[in-house]
């Protein structure tokens, strides 16, 4: 009897093809994070507004900025930092979970630590994409021009490269506790995206050169760079690759500390 037991636990147990990846489990959790209005409301209406009141002024639609014109340079700036929000915030989600002891209770399942950063990655993605489409949507009827092939390029680098944000919601989501989470969050991402040069240009200077080697500038660089006609430097790759290491890398080892302490 107690063989059987041992072994019926030993299949239960066993982890799955994907380390416990599903497409169930992915829509589950998509729609638990849709159902979060404020989240929302900050990660997919802000972005709009502020190009809406920064990017549409009538001299900006008439000046020419590489291959369209300034409106569309502001537009791309305003999808890049939606999709900063949107997926920090997708990530940072984990808090909350922490705080309720989910991460304690997936130590009992056979889902793998790697497995449930990545899913939660998905999901932080997919809101990043929505973030982008709903900028880029606002500002096709607002004024902003690019060539054709260049809408496309800018957005899907700006979603693409988004996904060093999804780490980072990742890490800080274990990192702090889920009441104190916003308040780091809210300034270190205003920060971020002035290093990125979201709001306005960088002028040279100490804070500049430190910007260079910031996530927000690696992703502006890249999503801009269709438009601009800069073309996609290793450097900048570089600096999105590393810092999505680093923060996947440290996500993970926080999930194993919470589960091994069940």
């Amino acid at each position: 009897m107690n063989t059987s037991l041992a072994g019926l636990l030993h299949r239960v147990r066993k982890v799955p093809r994907l380390g416990g990846l599903s497409l169930t489990f992915l829509g589950l959790e998509l729609r638990r994070t849709l159902r979060n209005r404020s989240t929302i409301f900050f990660t997919l209406m802000m972005p709009p507004i502020f190009f809406l009141i920064f990017g549409t002024a009538a001299h900006y639609r008439t000046t020419t900025v590489g291959r369209g014109n300034a409106t569309a340079y502001i537009l791309v700036s305003m999808a890049v930092y939606g999709a900063m929000l949107a997926t920090t915030s997708g990530g940072a989600m984990v808090a909350v979970e922490r705080a309720l002891g989910w991460s304690r209770q997936l130590a009992l399942t056979p889902l793998r630590p790697l497995t449930y950063i990545a899913l939660k990655m998905l999901v932080a993605m997919t809101l990043g994409l929505l973030a982008v489409l709903v900028v880029f949507a606002v500002g096709a009827g607002s004024g902003a021009q690019m060539d054709g092939i260049v809408w496309v390029e800018s957005a899907l680098m700006a979603w693409a490269g988004s996904a060093v944000f999804a780490a980072f919601g990742l890490f800080m989501g274990y990192l702090l506790p889920s009441e104190n989470l916003m308040q780091v969050l809210g300034p270190v991402l205003a920060l971020l995206a002035f290093a990125g040069g979201l709001f306005i240009p960088l002028s040279g200077g100490l804070f500049a050169t430190v910007a260079a080697f910031t996530p927000a500038y690696g992703l502006a660089s890249i999503a801009r760079a269709p438009l601009t006609g800069d073309g996609l430097t290793v450097r900048a790759a570089a600096n999105l690759l590393i810092w999505c290491a680093i923060f996947t890398g440290g996500a993970a080892a926080l999930f194993r500390r919470d589960t091994r302490r069940t």
